[in-house]
């Protein structure tokens, strides 16, 4: 590169700066004046905006700016507003007994509304958006119920879960028939046929069902039921009604005789308050599968 005076450029009509880089000369080609201007208001212009709204972050706040304004505080207001709205719906829907307020049309009709808000924000990361469930976590909309399927037993559910800790939570959970040493392996295979048998699923060659069933009898009927019809009130699914929580293939059911399963379901008391889990109850029971 060499530096020597500007000096006009013939094929341009323009001064060099009296720069130049491999034979190459720059041209002195300011800015335009009005882009200039407009590149300085921007810069006045987010110096102000600094000072007004809130902007700079601090050790464990943020800079306020003189107006006080925040997106945060405005939606605040705005479901303060909206809650003041509903506030005496919600006071009717709070005081109403469980099984009248299918009976309300309005009752039904802000019951459904505000549990299906609450369920999307809550209940839909384990249950789906729709409440169709995933692996390990219940199918709402079927008429297949761990712990009970009426108004009352869902809003149960809800309130103190499954496993949760609460005092009043759901306690029962699938034994470990495997890990605890209650069954040797070639017996969890040969129940796990025998459960697939029940609702009609094909068996492994070989597969003995005198012995399935005696095994069963002796370690699963106490839960299960005889036939394996399930039992809500110690969360014992049917198992033979082709709907499976965790899968049906022989390995899935191998997996869970030998090592159990515990899932957990959260309690939403003192979470949520006592008229959004009833009204979350009613839009669980109106998915479909509610009894």
């Amino acid at each position: 590169m060499t530096d020597h005076h500007g000096e006009f450029d013939s094929v341009t009509g323009k001064s060099t700066t009296g720069h130049e880089w491999d034979g190459i000369k720059e041209l002195n080609t300011p800015l335009p004046r009005w882009w200039v201007i407009s590149f300085y208001l921007t810069i006045i212009w987010s110096i102000g905006y600094w000072i007004v709204y809130p902007a700079w972050p601090l050790i464990s706040s943020n800079t306020t700016g003189l107006f006080g304004y925040s997106t945060r505080a405005s939606l605040g207001v705005e479901l303060a507003n909206l809650e003041s709205v509903r506030g005496e719906k919600m006071v009717a829907l709070a005081a109403a007994p469980l099984a009248d307020i299918e009976k309300d049309p309005a009752l039904l009709a802000l019951a459904r509304a505000k549990g299906k808000t609450v369920f999307g924000d809550n209940c839909a990361p384990c249950h789906g958006s729709g409440g169709a469930g995933a692996k390990g976590f219940p199918n709402l909309n079927d008429d297949d119920w761990l712990w009970g399927g009426t108004l009352d037993q869902i809003m149960q559910t809800i309130q103190y879960g499954a496993r949760s800790g609460h005092a009043k939570a759901h306690e029962g959970q699938m034994l470990a028939f495997g890990k605890d040493g209650v069954l040797k392996a070639d017996e969890i295979v040969t129940v796990a046929n025998y459960v697939r048998a029940l609702s009609g699923l094909p068996t492994r060659k070989g597969y003995d069902a005198a012995k399935g069933e005696k095994i069963f009898a002796e370690n699963c009927v106490a839960c299960h039921g005889d036939g394996g019809k399930g039992n809500s009130e110690m969360g014992a699914p049917n198992l033979t009604d082709k709907i499976w929580l965790y899968g049906s293939d022989e390995a899935t059911l191998i997996e869970t005789i030998s090592q159990g399963r515990a899932g957990v379901m959260p309690a939403w008391e003192g979470r949520l308050d006592p008229a959004t889990i009833k009204a979350m109850a009613v839009y669980v029971h109106s998915l479909g599968g509610g009894k």
